[in-house]
């Protein structure tokens, strides 16, 4: 993503990036491997708006959040309502769901989406105000095959993306009878005098709101004194270790191999059961690339049947960053670049590029009526697959000059396109 200094005083905002060509180039490529895994899974693109009612976040990602407290980007429209631009994508897709009675129309829905998400927190490593999400959402199923399902599909993707060797994390943190049992417990041991007198602001906060998400913390004091903490895993209901089990059973029947790390809980409220993350050691001490897991309560806190539901999330900025520096495809290239060689060859390219934009090539010309040694070289940082070259010579013998680059081949070719082939170019 650019960095460099504007000249004109206008500047982006912190925390926002522009994605110059070369870039976006990556993402596409990027994107189309994400869509041909969601394809193979059966998974299809759902489109949601980028803001929404704040209340479906405050809802839905959960009041004592981070993101709702500190971080959602809120404002008062013409309308005199309260809009959020969306931080995260599955409050959307869950409204959608609902509003468009899609439970009523079968049973299990697979989705997944691309898009800008916005959080208004220090812009660091992998973490921009404006920064973009591959998210995958199934609602309908309750079994643990659909989040070996979820998880397997995050692998693939991450995989398949190129992202070298990715580490899953994964926890169970139990349905509501398990949370308000640890929770319990959890809360005697951080409102002990010595260790809540050592935790930070956002802990002693957590304490009160939801005490899980004090394992979400990153102050190392706090790591420290949550060593001591007690575990999620010995509160599970009968239930839930055997959804657990049953989850670490399908993992190892599809060869996926896992950590299981009983501090994993994710940073949101509507989280139950599987919880799981896979991390890149690319990324330093921000290592996580992708993450989700079950969350059967949340259609019913925005207005739904109870229903059961399992997704992830994956930054985009952070799977590029994880795959920087490896051998990956090389970006879509120029077909064919047109050197015109005076104003007849120029008056004559703009019908050859249009012929050859017909036969379903990309083709391009030089603007600036530069020499041929210029316009080769333009050429070449365009990686061309093939140059046609056109001047007066040409345009007397009624033929034009072809050079397949990669052959390192030059021949003469009619200068009637009605006659030219696709695979005469490539």
């Amino acid at each position: 993503m650019s960095n460099a200094p504007s000249d004109s005083g206008f500047r982006r905002l912190a925390g926002m990036a522009d994605l110059l060509p070369e870039e976006s180039a990556q993402w596409v490529r990027l994107e189309g491997t994400v869509r041909d895994v969601m394809r193979r899974f059966g998974f299809g693109e759902i489109r949601v708006p980028i803001m929404e009612p704040t209340e479906l976040f405050q809802r839905g990602t959960g009041e004592s959040t981070d993101i709702v407290q500190k971080e959602m980007y809120t404002f008062t429209d013409r309308g005199d309502r309260s809009v959020t631009l969306r931080p995260e994508g599955t409050p959307s897709v869950v409204r959608a769901y609902l509003e468009e009675s899609l439970g009523a129309k079968r049973p299990t829905w697979k989705f997944f989406y691309f898009g800008p998400m916005f959080r208004a927190e220090r812009p660091q490593q992998g973490r921009l105000r404006q920064f973009h999400q591959i998210g995958a959402e199934m609602i309908g199923p309750a079994s643990p095959e659909a989040d070996v399902e979820l998880i397997a599909l995050a692998q693939a993707m991450i995989q398949e993306i190129g992202v070298p060797d990715p580490e899953l994390v994964i926890n169970s943190i139990g349905g509501p009878a398990t949370r308000a049992d640890h929770n319990a417990a959890l809360r005697a041991f951080l409102t002990s005098p010595d260790v809540y007198k050592a935790l930070d602001g956002d802990c002693k906060r957590r304490v009160e709101t939801n005490p899980l998400r004090v394992f979400d913390c990153k102050n190392e004091n706090c790591q420290r004194i949550l060593i001591d903490a007690p575990s999620i895993g010995r509160f599970l209901t009968a239930d839930d270790r055997a959804h657990f089990d049953s989850v670490l059973r399908g993992l190892e029947q599809l060869k996926i191999a896992y950590t299981i790390d009983r501090r994993l809980v994710r940073g949101l409220d509507y989280y139950t059961r599987t919880t799981f993350e896979f991390k890149s050691k690319r990324l330093g001490a921000q290592d996580a690339v992708c993450g989700g897991g079950r969350y059967d309560g949340l259609i019913e806190i925005l207005g739904g049947p109870p229903t059961p539901a399992v997704g992830f999330a994956a930054g985009v900025e952070r799977l590029i960053a994880a795959i920087a520096g490896e051998d990956r495809p090389a970006g879509k290239r120029l077909d064919v670049f047109v050197c015109a060689l005076g104003e007849k060859a120029s008056c004559q390219t703009t019908n050859v590029l249009a012929a050859l934009r017909s036969l379903g090539l990309s083709a391009d010309r030089d603007f600036l009526g530069r020499g041929l040694k210029a316009q080769m070289k333009e050429a070449d940082r365009m990686a061309a697959r093939a140059v046609i070259i056109i001047g007066d010579d040409e345009i007397a013998k009624g033929k034009y000059t072809l050079r397949l680059m990669d052959k390192a081949e030059q021949k003469d070719i009619a200068a009637d396109s009605g006659q030219w082939t696709r695979e005469m170019f490539l």
